[in-house]
């Protein structure tokens, strides 16, 4: 897989501009940003706590929990897109190997 898969170029960089002007870098440690991000996925998880599996299908189209859904989503991405960047890991190269390599731990069934 050569072609470019995701290209959050433009995120790090407005993340980093956010963590300048807070002084927050002093902060985004590795060890840090994955604790932070544990916990946005908590709050993600915690959304469906106790639904059905039909309700949690309908989670991002419940006017009661769309919202939500869409802000924990986002910080996940946040935190994963930030953590990436502080560790220089490209995300891109990252995806393409593990989906070329979960395609031969996984072949399709033809």
């Amino acid at each position: 897989m050569s072609s470019e898969l995701i290209n959050v170029s433009k995120l790090e960089a407005a993340l980093q501009q956010f963590a300048d002007e807070r002084d927050w870098n002093q902060f985004h440690s590795p060890k840090n940003l994955a604790m932070a991000l544990t916990g946005e996925v908590g709050e993600l998880v915690e959304i469906f706590q106790w639904k059905t599996e039909d309700q949690s299908r309908q989670v991002a189209n419940d006017e009661n929990t769309a919202r939500a859904v869409r802000d924990e989503i986002a910080d996940v991405l946040l935190y994963l897109v930030r953590l990436s960047s502080v560790l220089g890991v490209d995300l891109n190269e990252a995806v393409a190997h593990k989906l070329k390599s979960n395609a031969l731990k996984y072949p399709a069934k033809i």
